[in-house]
């Protein structure tokens, strides 16, 4: 139950449609010549980030003007507010920009600083994740998967995955600790690997340095498809500062994770 709305289909209404005019504009710009510009963080950003924000904005103030809006592109506004969505237009910009069908648009919902809705969205693929706390998460595409984590309670038998080693920093020796007791490890995918965990096709995503607008979307999905999602030290994530992010399919696979990727 998500406080003030007896019915959630409002939001969820809302998110989808933003969901769709995002996908539209970067359907029609995916796999073309597009210039990418370095952020102060390095990361690259194109027009096609800024404008699929620009939709979703559009969208989202026209359903619920008194609820503020954060994206990653085009900052804050009316903050302060119980309800806060959060955009990232695309997660895996370099996938976007390389013509991978790997990168999503991430949307989420905060009420007082908790994700009590996440939606994924892969424009490409039509791949789509909806999570409502306290609710089942939903999944739909023509690719196929059933949303639900899968049973896995030893990391010798854990597929484990991350976006890029180089994204781990000075904290690659401590995923290597982690890597060294899982069955495989598989590199790439920014938001979509989370997706796949949500479907029991991944067991373990553990990364670095991600944004609000990164992860809050993902904790819905994941915790309504029967996994957890927290820091590195096990805590729950907090709005504001980077999180050093980990996500399990089956919770009992968190412990002993944590104590790998220990300082």
């Amino acid at each position: 139950m998500i406080p003030g709305f007896a019915d959630p289909a409002p939001l969820i209404a809302a998110a989808e449609v933003a969901a769709a005019a995002a996908a539209a504009v970067l359907r029609a710009r995916f796999r073309t010549p597009l210039r990418a510009e370095r952020k102060a963080d390095e990361s690259p950003v194109t027009e096609a980030d800024r404008a699929a924000e620009q939709a979703m904005r559009h969208v989202l103030r026209e359903a619920f003007p008194n609820h503020g809006v954060l994206g990653e592109e085009g900052g804050a506004s009316e903050l302060g507010q119980d309800f806060l969505w959060v955009l990232d237009p695309i997660d895996g910009t370099r996938a976007f920009l390389t013509g991978r069908p790997l990168f999503t648009s991430l949307i989420a919902l905060l009420h007082e600083g908790r994700p009590v809705l996440g939606l994924i969205d892969q424009p490409v693929t039509r791949e789509r994740w909806i999570g409502l706390a306290g609710q089942k998460t939903l999944f739909e595409g023509p690719l196929g998967g059933r949303p639900g984590t899968r049973r896995c309670t030893t990391l010798a038998r854990a597929e484990l995955s991350c976006t890029s080693p180089e994204l781990l920093g000075d904290a690659l020796p401590r995923f290597q600790r982690l890597a060294a007791g899982c069955e495989r490890t598989s590199w790439g995918g920014d938001a979509y690997q989370y997706g796949l965990l949500s479907l029991g096709l991944i067991d373990i995503v553990a990364e670095r340095g991600l944004k609000m607008w990164d992860w809050a979307a993902l904790v819905p999905v994941i915790e309504g498809a029967g996994g957890r999602v927290t820091d590195w030290q096990g805590r729950r994530l907090q709005i504001g500062d980077e999180a050093d992010v980990i996500a399990v399919g089956d919770a009992a696979l968190l412990g002993p994770a944590l104590t790998r990727l220990a300082v």
